[in-house]
């Protein structure tokens, strides 16, 4: 198993990159590849104290931001440490790489430098969101603005391969994010997009949902266009935040209000870290022919270390090589 780590990727690189992937080996007992800047991924392990025999360093001169043009930047900036990983994922079936940079470009990087699953047209961003009764797993979450009737099949089936093997869940619905429930609604995508899902072998299909019982977690499996995903993800987010906000208004009014406020504060504590996309970390990059973990570009040392744990998880358990063999499955069906 071999873990790959863009060392420079993110809004708060090289420390806190490197501060999650001490954390990961102390915790998880992995040894982590760095790629990026050898001087300063030494120096911020000589500053942490960390034992230097668990990490290995590929050093590169170059950084991919997140104003570059991701094609541009994944062909020109060859020597960058998110394209160094991207290469040594390619040459090690056993690997994953987790960055948190430019979404952009570790999509253009997969497609260019490591290449989709035969079978797959597009690969999917996808994770999973705490809601009331379970958490549902979005995809696509950003990487598909727009898409075919088969894209979003294709994005069904591997969001069920992951969530048997890596959530466990065993036979986990798909639902299909629509304005209504009726097969006949929404647009010719979505109404072809269902009739093909209905018939789909290997997938456990239960219809369109509505975004308003969306986060009453009523499917396993939540798919849409990437367009909508992200509109989907970031309203959550925004809401999440946003209701914390003014629940801290209305405990901080007055004496009474922060007493209650202070016996309910370990419970909120709770419910604020089953909400913390940190404790999450990463989502995977379903349909490249490897192992990617995008994690958030805001990324601390907790979420570094989760998103990690993603990676190790994707590898122990066959994500890659289930998702191969069920688009393998399919086609043969079709013949």
């Amino acid at each position: 198993m071999k873990i790959i780590v863009d060392g420079m990727g993110g809004d708060f690189a090289p420390h806190e990159i490197v501060k999650g992937s001490l954390e990961a080996v102390k915790e998880y007992g992995v040894k982590i590849t760095l790629t990026g800047d050898s001087k300063r991924l030494e120096q911020e392990l000589n500053n942490l104290n960390a034992p230097m025999d668990s990490f290995e360093i590929i050093h590169t001169s170059q950084v991919i931001t997140m104003e570059d043009s991701p094609v541009k930047a994944i062909k020109r900036k060859t020597d960058s440490s998110l394209v160094k990983g991207m290469l040594m994922l390619r040459e090690n079936s056993d690997s994953v790489l987790v960055s948190a940079g430019s979404t952009g470009a570790l999509l253009a990087g997969g497609l260019l430098k490591v290449g989709r699953i035969r079978g797959i047209d597009r690969p999917a961003l996808t994770s999973l969101l705490p809601f009331r009764k379970k958490s549902t797993l979005l995809l696509d979450m950003g990487a598909n603005t727009e898409c075919k009737p088969e894209n979003l099949a294709q994005f069904a089936l591997m969001g069920t391969i992951y969530m048997e093997s890596v959530v466990g869940r065993k036979n986990p619905s798909v639902g299909l994010l629509n304005i209504g429930t009726e097969e006949t609604k929404g647009s010719e995508l979505y109404k072809t997009a269902y009739r093909m899902m209905k018939e789909m072998k290997g997938i456990n299909f239960i219809g369109n949902v509505e975004a308003r019982d969306v986060p009453e977690g009523v499917v396993d499996i939540l798919v849409c266009d990437g367009f909508t995903g992200n509109i989907v993800l970031k309203y959550t987010e925004g809401l999440a935040t946003s209701l914390f906000t003014m629940l801290k208004d209305v405990m901080m009014q007055n004496t009474l209000s922060k007493l209650a406020a202070l016996v309910l504060k370990p419970r909120l504590r709770q419910f604020s870290k089953k909400m913390d996309y940190t404790e999450i970390g990463g989502a995977p990059l379903l349909g490249i022919n490897g192992g990617i973990i995008k994690a958030h570009g805001s990324s601390n040392a907790i979420a570094i270390k989760n998103a990690i744990r993603q990676g190790i998880l994707f590898l122990e358990n066959g994500v890659l090589e289930r998702i191969r063999a069920a688009v393998t499955s399919a086609e043969e069906d079709e013949l």
